[in-house]
């Protein structure tokens, strides 16, 4: 170990950069980040890793007009849903 360091170009703040991340405070209600960090363990990827997919699939899809490969996926889960309830 050195008896003196040079601190002269320092600089404050983490040592390595976490890239375009920005730390954030949110409140999530206790059963959505449950259901989260179970899928995670499942998978093993972590829970907020799998959170922010989420919020990207959903901003890629939101307000994009739909195609027919998708309006048919809706109409047969509502069918499967409707057959299934006794309908």
């Amino acid at each position: 170990m050195k008896s003196e360091y040079d601190f002269s170009r320092a600089k404050r703040g983490p040592i390595i950069r976490q890239g375009k991340k920005s730390r954030i405070t949110i409140y999530l209600d206790d059963d959505v980040i449950d259901a989260f960090r179970s899928k995670a363990e499942a998978q093993g990827k972590g829970y907020q890793t799998m959170i922010n997919d989420a919020l990207r699939e959903y901003l890629n899809t939101a307000g994009k007009p739909l195609n027919a490969r998708s309006l048919r996926q809706i109409l047969r889960e509502e069918l499967n849903r409707a057959g299934n309830s006794g309908n």
